[in-house]
């Protein structure tokens, strides 16, 4: 059992390069706040913004820890220098549009809309958007129903993690509201 909770908690999406070596030097002071890291992302003219996303384990980041994490990470990535040149930190929650990194995350918005794209093509196809099911942790799959052509319901499928290059939480307006009245943000058909 503890194996299987470690694997929910374990990001499957994974930097490279220089985004890389911020996120081995972001984890340890992450873990010291008990925050998690969602991604980081370097971006623009030679790493002119290093964004670095973060949440606590139930979902949340406020202001504070966001500040927090900025003023303990500035003088770290100044002293470790991991990019060449100068940049801007930015670190951020993870917001309406969220990126899914980790298998709880599968969990956690069981029924949201997502998008999903692979690292290759599956039955000819990159991209799925659809509604989550969950996670299969026996078969490390993301469970996704959606619509497939030939059938007049939708059909849930598994995309195996190692497989998936990038999902993200499909929001809009209509869901923001939802959610800032306390009621699940759930898309309905009308919604897109």
């Amino acid at each position: 059992m503890a194996q299987s909770l470690q694997s929910m908690d374990e990001r499957f999406v994974r930097e490279t390069g220089a985004a890389a070596a911020v996120a081995d030097l972001v984890l340890p002071v992450l873990g010291e706040f008990g925050l998690d890291l969602v991604r980081v992302r370097i971006t623009g003219q030679d790493g002119a913004t290093v964004q670095v996303m973060i949440e606590r384990p139930e979902g949340t980041v406020s202001v504070d820890d966001c500040a927090a994490i900025s003023r303990r990470l500035s003088p770290l990535l100044d002293a470790y220098d991991p990019m060449p040149g100068g940049y801007n930190l930015e670190v951020s929650s993870p917001g309406m549009n969220r990126p899914l990194v980790r298998p709880r995350d599968f969990e956690t918005w069981a029924g949201h809309q997502a998008k999903v794209e692979l690292k290759e093509l599956v039955d000819g196809r990159r991209r799925f958007r659809g509604e989550i099911e969950g996670f299969a942790d026996s078969d490390r799959e993301l469970r996704l129903k959606i619509e497939l052509e030939g059938y007049d319901e939708q059909q849930t499928i598994g995309l195996p993690l190692d497989l998936i290059e990038d999902v993200r939480l499909v929001g809009d307006d209509a869901a923001l509201k939802r959610a800032l009245k306390g009621k699940p943000v759930q898309q309905t058909a009308g919604d897109t």
